[in-house]
């Protein structure tokens, strides 16, 4: 269970790329939607004004689609490296 912004920092360095704050936290509204995630809100945060967080948690359909989603990229990608491992 977490909320957007550990999910941001993790996608951008294991992309190494820059993704808006508000495209992750739209993506996961989604992904709500279709029921692979559930939600829920917090308590607001200590600093003064603070906003309540949404925090997110896979559900099990949710791991699932991932499963068969991860096996058909490793179906796709199966020999795709042949040939270009370093000399």
């Amino acid at each position: 269970e977490t909320y957007g912004v550990p999910v941001h920092t993790e996608i951008a360095r294991r992309s190494g790329r820059s993704v808006a704050v508000a495209s992750v936290y739209k993506t996961l509204d989604r992904l709500r939607d279709k029921g692979f995630l559930s939600s829920r809100v917090g308590e607001p945060t200590a600093e003064r004004g603070g906003r309540r967080k949404t925090y997110f948690a896979v559900t099990s359909s949710g791991r699932r689609e991932l499963r068969a989603a991860l096996a058909t990229i490793r179906r796709m990608a199966h020999g795709l490296d042949i040939g270009l491992e370093p000399s």
